[in-house]
């Protein structure tokens, strides 16, 4: 089962490692900046088209994400 907190939590920790704010990855992946946060902190789950778009905003491949997502999981 996909964990929504762990998801937040892989996708935050890229957006930090770039410096990149919340307002700066939602306008460069066309999402709301609420929907962003809510991602991030496990209250909402991504749709694949999402992660994609976000994935973009970061300039990191999606399989990176997904594949982090998996290792956290496996924690």
């Amino acid at each position: 089962m996909l964990d929504s907190k762990i998801v937040g939590k892989v996708i935050q920790q890229y957006r930090e490692s770039k410096s990149l704010s919340q307002e700066v990855v939602s306008g460069l992946a066309d999402i709301g900046r609420t929907h962003l946060s809510a991602i991030e902190r496990g209250q909402r789950k991504p749709t694949l088209d999402t992660l994609f778009k976000i994935a973009d905003a970061l300039n990191v491949e999606p399989h990176r994400l997904v594949k982090q997502i998996e290792d956290e999981m496996k924690k």
